[in-house]
């Protein structure tokens, strides 16, 4: 897709491209290999955005219920790392790699992550904000983040009956759950803005980055688990494995963990990254 100051370019514009020495092949080359500029991103995320709000109700439920099971690979492969690893300096550099493992199933397998919607189906509604285009997004987050959330409290279930993990492996998960509860709840929220950020930041950057999306969605979430940050899906995973176990109330896994985060996730996705992605070229369109 050309933006409209390509098609219609400028007289200064086409007095400074005169003005360099190339052949019309040499030009052509140059406009081949120019990468998609901000206005060309803006347009791939909302109009995926908008497809991904317009599809059926049964649709977006099952694809986000997998997505909600498949994230917990992240919690599996993460508490599987630190049971293997030495205690040493640089295990948490390895063992957050593990979270990764989740992130890439859901977003390399294009399954519903509510986080992911907090940049993609903001922007439709941001660049029209019409009422019908504000209830599409809550249908939509609604209908994501409940399908996801059931996700993981299956796989939390799998896991307290230690029906797909072996003792040593499910004390490990606890061991890891358990640090969600050294925080209170203004903690939480705080640790919710950055992961929603960096998450937002993944369907941004995923346009100009065709063959290393593995790379780039490896080191993002990479950097969420390094830095102990709070994504409210993986994170509910964890909050239903306490619960579970009996170390925190229903209420309190709802209120105390999920709340907060989701709270922070949609500060961080939507308040900052989204809004600033399309403040940018707001007076382009």
């Amino acid at each position: 897709m050309e933006s409209s100051e390509a098609k219609n370019p400028s007289p200064a514009l086409e007095a400074r491209e005169r003005d360099i020495a190339l052949t019309e092949s040499e030009r052509a080359s140059v406009a081949s290999a120019k990468g998609a500029n901000t206005k060309v991103i803006h347009e791939v995320v909302r109009r995926h955005g908008d497809e991904e709000m317009e599809r059926p109700a049964f649709s977006l439920l099952m694809s986000a219920l997998a997505g909600g099971i498949a994230i917990c690979a992240s919690i599996l492969a993460e508490a599987q790392m630190e049971l293997l690893l030495p205690d040493e300096k640089w295990r948490p550099l390895v063992a957050s790699l593990g979270y990764s493992a989740g992130f890439l199933v859901v977003i390399l397998s294009h399954l519903q992550l509510f986080t992911e919607s907090t940049l993609s189906a903001v922007i439709p509604v941001a660049t029209h904000p019409h009422r019908s285009n504000v209830l599409r997004l809550l249908r939509f987050w609604g209908l994501v983040l409940g399908a996801n959330l059931l996700g993981t409290f299956i796989v939390a279930l799998a896991f307290e009956r230690q029906w797909i993990v072996s003792a040593p492996l499910y004390d490990a998960i606890l061991e890891l759950s358990a640090r969600l509860l050294e925080r209170d709840w203004w903690q939480t929220l705080r640790m919710g803005i950055p992961a929603g950020f960096l998450i937002a930041a993944i369907p941004w950057s995923l346009p100009t980055t065709r063959g290393q999306e593995f790379w780039v969605i490896l080191l993002l979430t990479w950097l969420i688990a390094l830095g102990g940050f709070a994504h409210v899906v993986a994170g509910s995973g964890e909050a239903w494995v306490l619960m579970l176990d009996g170390r925190i109330t229903f209420a309190q896994a709802v209120m105390d963990i999920i709340l907060p985060t989701l709270l922070g996730n949609v500060i961080g996705g939507t308040g900052l990254f989204a809004v600033l992605a399309h403040a940018q070229v707001r007076e382009e369109l």
